[in-house]
């Protein structure tokens, strides 16, 4: 089983909402599409579901072409991040409803619905209405009417976005648990680099409609082949900055700090990216290097301190764990992790070390 969009483009008028892509997911995988709101997650998985028809490309599934075959003609489930359930219906009737229509009997749909109610921790509430739930168990509740129709291919749009903080962190967790051994393929769209961390699998970066890069998502985020899937891939946003190297040192072109560097890599001028959790109020890791700054702005979240400053023309950011107050205006000292720094060429290409 395999979903192959190839050299698909969506146009609206003069307007190009999804630039020419060709993508293959394979079956009993999770895909991540990240990018940020506008990138084309949503109408990239409206051509997938045969909700739009592009332009021009082809879609293929299972080796067949479907690019002109209607939704209701395809085995597919789309979760939307607003909470779509039946007001009238029970939780059990809108978990049932997919099988209902397909003609499934009675006993199955009971023992379909019960078995997802159970993984999704709703059997409790099979007898109450939407309007009775939390939005964590309306989502859920959208979420198991996806799961039991056992479909080919799912798509979940920012299914967690409407959520409170500690129900996104729960279902992050448990979601690739959701797909275990089940014959489909997942599609997952999300401007969180986190969910597409915690959800593993392969991810997709997006940008104004163009894929930019696709592959294993440990790999997408520690290579990011361009500067461009690199900043998608980060948040806080990344910290760029522009630097020299000769022989086995590297310097900010303003001079203001330098350090010794193992990269094997031609002399020359290069910009770095550098994420926020490497730029640290303490030393983290065993190159840090010190640089200086004026606080912009000072936050505390929970845990952690987020630090925007100034470092010479470049506005930069720190994450560090526990909680620092500073105030804004202050000068500032903190310690880059070059290790960690990743080097683009001019063409904001990622440079391979060696």
């Amino acid at each position: 089983m395999s979903l192959e969009l190839k050299n698909i483009e969506m146009k609206v008028g003069v307007e190009t909402y999804i630039h020419q892509t060709s993508l293959k997911l394979e079956k009993n995988t999770i895909n991540i599409l990240l990018g940020s709101t506008l990138a084309g997650k949503t109408t990239l998985m409206q051509i997938m579901a045969g909700l739009l028809k592009p332009t021009s490309g082809e879609i293929w599934f299972n080796e067949k072409n479907v690019t002109g075959l209607k939704v209701q003609e395809r085995n597919v489930s789309m979760v939307y991040q607003q909470f779509i359930n039946y007001p009238n219906f029970s939780v059990y009737e809108n978990i049932a409803s997919p099988l209902k229509i397909t003609g499934v009997n009675s006993k199955e749909i009971k023992e379909r619905v019960g078995k997802v109610a159970e993984l999704l921790k709703l059997s409790p509430m099979l007898d109450k209405k939407p309007d009775e739930l939390s939005g964590g168990q309306q989502q859920r509740t959208a979420l198991a009417r996806a799961l039991v129709k056992d479909s080919d291919l799912i798509l979940l749009d920012e299914p967690l976005a409407n959520l409170d903080f500690k129900l996104r962190e729960e279902l992050r967790e448990e979601l690739p648990k959701l797909f275990e051994n089940r014959e489909c393929i997942v599609v997952y769209a999300t401007t969180e680099p986190t969910d597409a961390l915690m959800m593993g699998g392969n991810t997709a970066t997006l940008l104004e409609g163009k894929v930019i890069q696709y592959g294993k998502t440990l790999d997408v985020y520690n290579n990011p082949k361009n500067l461009n899937s690199a900043e998608v891939f980060s948040e806080p946003p990344m910290n760029i900055t522009e630097v020299k190297k000769v022989g086995d040192v590297c310097s900010f072109l303003d001079g203001s700090a330098q350090w010794k560097t193992n990269v094997n890599i031609k002399d020359g001028n290069y910009k770095i990216g550098i994420r926020p959790h490497n730029v640290t109020i303490n030393k983290n890791g065993g190159n840090s290097v010190e640089i200086k700054g004026k606080i912009l702005i000072s936050e505390l979240s929970g845990s952690e301190s987020l630090i925007h400053f100034k470092n010479g023309k470049f506005n930069w950011v720190s994450l560090s764990s526990g909680s620092h107050q500073m105030n804004i205006g202050d000068e500032i000292k903190l310690y880059m992790n070059v290790d960690e720094s990743l080097f683009f060429d001019q063409n904001n290409r990622l440079v391979k070390n060696g």
